[in-house]
Order: C-alpha cells, then structure tokens, then sequence
C-alpha cells in the first residue's frame, strides 16, 4: 500500500509468484509426511479444525495472525511482505491442499497456480459474494471436512484395523465427518450469534 501505484502490480505479481513456490514446497513436504502412517490420521483431524473455524468465522473477531508486519519501503519489501505474511497465514491452508490433492504433486501445483492469484487479486469480490451467499462457507467447510473424513479413514493404520470391520469405512467415515462438522458448525455458529444480540 506505501509504494507508489505503478510499483504496486510488480509488487504484487512478483510476491505472488513467491508465494506460490513456498506454498508448492511446503505443500510437498506436507504430501511427503501424509505418507507416514498415523501422520494422514492427525493431518485428517487439524484439517477438521480447519474446516470450523471457516464455518465458525473466527477472523471477524479482528484477529491476525500474521499480526506485527508492516508495509514495504520499496518493491523488494514488499515482495518479501507478501512471502511471509502467505507463509504465516497458509500453514493450515498448506495442510488442506495436500489431503485434497492425494498425493499428487501436479495437483498441488496446479491448484495453488490458480487459488493464489484468486486470492491475491479477487479477495474483496470473494468476500462480498461470502457475505451475500452464505451457503458458500458452508460449501467450502463441507468440502474441507470430506476430505478430513478420507484422510482419516485411509491412513494404513486406520483402515487395517478398523476398515476391515466395519463395511464401507472409506465413505461411511467422510459422511460422518461432513455431517457432524455442518451441524455442529452450524449450532455453535448459530449460538454465538444469539448470545452476541443478547448482549
């Protein structure tokens, strides 16, 4: 925002690109730990925390946490700015990305190629279209926790040895999950609201 106009679009495409390569690196690594048994299991349960606090909202309360940064002085801060504030803020976003991505690098790339730029340059027109259909929150968290509820039933551990009692665990459990996160989504989200016109 302190550099000049004509100096902001450079800022921004060059600490977009940034951010993408440190998102795809450690977005690799997280691929790369998914495949050791159990990780896929807890990489399955944070990314159902993930999917409530987009459903229960929680940076409407002011929060940052990429709090503390300031603006750039020139072109290279500010490219450096951006780096670090997308790495801060997209440690949960890196984890949801490799649970939805399967193992698949390509899909890693390709997905953060295009949800980056998304993010960079349409925030405000995503927040407006969030704030005029609500549903797509919940749309977001229901996928989120689809995908928690895969991780969790196809960790090698978990499917050996409750997969092999239970008939369809691979689709009974992400049912579950995606049920028990939208309700329980909605409830609190609701709660919260009731008590905040009390107040």
């Amino acid at each position: 925002k302190s550099l000049p106009p004509e100096q902001r679009k450079t800022a921004i495409i060059w600490g977009t690109l940034g951010a993408v390569g440190v998102r795809v690196s450690l977005t690799a690594v997280a691929l790369y730990l998914l495949s050791i048994p159990l990780l896929q299991f807890v990489g399955g349960l944070m990314l159902v925390w993930i999917a409530f606090k987009l459903l229960l909202n929680d940076n409407q309360n002011g929060t940052n946490k990429a709090g503390g940064i300031k603006s750039g002085k020139n072109i290279l801060d500010a490219v450096k700015i951006i780096i670090l504030a997308d790495l801060l803020m997209g440690i949960d976003n890196v984890i949801a990305i490799a649970g939805a991505a399967r193992g698949s690098i390509f899909m890693v790339m390709f997905g953060l190629a295009i949800s980056i730029p998304i993010i960079v340059w349409g925030s405000t027109f995503i927040l407006r279209l969030m704030e005029r259909f609500p549903f797509i929150i919940y749309l977001g968290g229901g996928v989120l926790a689809w995908t928690a509820g895969q991780m969790i039933a196809e960790d090698p551990i978990i499917l050996r040895e409750a997969g092999y009692f239970i008939p369809c665990f691979e689709i009974i459990v992400p049912v579950i999950t995606l049920i028990l996160v939208l309700s329980l989504g909605y409830y609190l989200k609701q709660k919260n609201l009731i008590r905040k016109n009390i107040k």
